[in-house]
Parts: C-alpha cells; structure tokens; sequence
C-alpha cells in the first residue's frame, strides 16, 4: 500500500447506519471495527471483528478470516480511520465500505452495541 493511501481523508464507498443495520439482520455483511481496543471493548457492533487501524497489515487483515463472497463494513469512531482500512480491504478484492459517520452514527440510530 502506498504511504497516500493511509490518508484519512477522501472519498470511499459507504454505507449508513440505517442501510448496515438492514444488512446484519440478513447476516448479508461482516463488520470490521479499525478503533483501538479499549473503544472496541467500550462499544461494538454485536459480530464484529477487531483489527486496528494501526495493524492493518497483510498478516492482520489474513488473521481476520473474511469471507471474500461478503461485503466487508469497515467502521471506526467518526468515519476516517475506516476510510484507509476501505483502501486497504479493496486493494485486496474485498467488495469493502465504511459506515458513514462511524459509530456516531450507529450509535444516533439506536443499533445494537455490545460491550466488554
């Protein structure tokens, strides 16, 4: 990955909170969460995998086990660490996008979070 695409800032695919939510309920999509681990561990979306945004790397993303068939949701806080982790995922041949708005979003439309 070339050091532009770490920018955090840019256009990529999205998705809104609205739109993701009908998606998990078809389990139509996985959910990759790029924050850091004590925000994950504060408030997640049920089912997502963890890989921050700082390990985003070939190993790490490996260490995921996506499913290449499914769309990938990258999501962070406010919508621009998910915007290098999209990059990222497309470069790889994911059908990848990023929650529009970040978990401030999710979070605004009441979904579903899980903790610990």
């Amino acid at each position: 990955m070339r050091l532009g695409d770490w920018r955090p800032f840019g256009r990529v695919p999205e998705i809104s909170a609205e739109e993701l939510q009908k998606e998990l309920e078809k389990d139509a999509v996985q959910v990759v969460d790029v924050r850091t681990g004590t925000e994950f561990r504060r408030s997640r979306i049920p089912g997502a995998r963890h890989l921050p945004i700082t390990a985003f790397s070939e190993q790490g993303l490996d260490s995921l086990e996506l499913d290449r068939s499914r769309p990938v949701v990258a999501i962070c806080l406010t919508a621009h660490r998910s915007i290098p982790a999209v990059r990222k995922l497309r470069e790889r041949g994911y059908d990848a996008r990023q929650l529009r708005g970040g978990m401030r979003a999710w979070w605004r439309s009441r979904g579903r979070c899980a903790r610990g």
